[in-house]
């Protein structure tokens, strides 16, 4: 009987503590960035719906230009673009991101990544989807349309390809360290009835176009592309470009 109970109260245990766990990350608040602003020319954004409903702004990240690229620091989740790059067709948008110091203005693993299709984005029907890697190994296919809507699942999906903070050429089995640093290249295509992402040259999620346009998902493949960044995050852009 003794060993039934232990049992009972060790698998309860082991449920609970994932439980807490994700509760301390859902509560993990969007901080003020001290000087913050988008301060580089030509470019706007706009902060999640959630953000803004609690007093946040673009106000409350910076967003700047840095060694021919840009740095951006959370803050609140944001998507960031300039109103005059755009595509349509068959393209592909694809930069060089890398987290100086992996985790250190969180306290667990925030993605980033780029954005296509953007439409309407100064307004209430807002549609738009991204990409973006975890320095822990994972990714997220996501969107606005105008409410955020999932693409590859719920929960961030796992790929040998993504590049892990601190693991060096060890591969896959090693954890990501804390303060490390990780450097991802991502990119988001358009081609044909199919839309990717890869991320350091592998193509970690390939997804029907029809899947992610229509109501309540993207209004076109077609529109505005830029960058796309969770709250509390620090990370510098390069070779941001169009092909």
């Amino acid at each position: 009987m003794r060993l039934v109970y232990g049992l009972t109260f060790a698998t309860a245990l082991a449920m609970l503590v994932p439980s807490l766990e994700a509760q301390g990350q859902a509560n993990e608040a969007s901080r003020a960035v001290a000087g913050g602003g988008i301060k580089v020319a030509g470019w706007t954004g706009k902060v999640d719906a959630n953000e803004a409903a609690a007093g946040m702004t673009t106000e409350n990240l910076k967003f700047v230009s840095e060694g021919g690229g840009f740095h951006v620091t959370t803050g609140p989740a944001a998507t960031l673009w300039n109103p005059a790059n755009k595509a349509t067709g068959d393209y592909t948008i694809r930069a060089t991101f890398n987290e100086p110091e992996f985790m250190n203005v969180n306290t667990h693993p925030h993605p980033y990544g780029i954005a296509i299709a953007g439409n309407d984005l100064d307004t209430a029907n807002m549609s738009i989807l991204y990409c973006s890697a975890y320095g822990s190994g994972t990714f997220i296919v996501r969107g606005f349309g105008p409410a955020a809507f999932q693409v590859n699942g719920a929960r961030p999906e796992a790929n040998a390809a993504i590049n892990k903070a601190g693991a060096g050429s060890e591969g896959a089995g090693t954890a990501a360290a804390k303060g490390k640093p990780v450097t991802q290249d991502i990119a988001l295509s358009v081609k044909g009835g199919k839309i990717e992402c890869s991320v350091n040259g592998t193509v970690v999620g390939s997804y029907d176009k029809a899947a992610v346009v229509g109501p309540g998902k993207l209004k076109s493949t077609d529109g505005v592309y830029g960058l796309r960044f969770a709250h509390n995050t620090d990370v510098i852009v390069t070779k941001f470009s169009k092909q």
